[in-house]
């Protein structure tokens, strides 16, 4: 009599798949803000610290590099170290939502966010 009504069950079932979808993407969020990589230049002359959203927190820098001479030398090794720890932060990131999109049971190389 309800024949039409069968497809009910899935569909509340992929709202529950997309709310949960919904929770997971906000939690990893918030936890890329904990997340830190760090990027490195000249050997480990200068290393750029960086959460996994990309927001640089810290540089070190190893007084050896400060000769005013080599001042653009330095300037490099520290935009280096800048873009490493970026990079590493968008790889990291990537990770994180495969890890998301695997335990949702998406194909493996699904783009997230949508």
């Amino acid at each position: 009599m309800l024949k039409g009504l069968g497809g009910l069950g899935d569909m509340a079932k992929m709202m529950k798949s997309a709310q949960d979808m919904q929770a997971k993407m906000a939690q990893m969020q918030e936890d890329m803000d904990h997340i830190t990589v760090v990027g490195e230049s000249g050997a480990g002359l200068v290393k750029a610290t960086a959460t996994a959203k990309g927001d640089l927190t810290g540089l070190d820098i190893d007084p050896s590099i400060f000769n005013g001479d080599e001042k653009e030398i330095v300037e490099d090794l520290i935009l280096a170290a800048i873009k490493d720890a970026q990079s590493r932060a968008a790889d990291r990131a990537q990770q994180e939502m495969a890890k998301i999109a695997e335990s949702l049971g998406l194909p493996a190389g699904m783009k997230l966010p949508f």
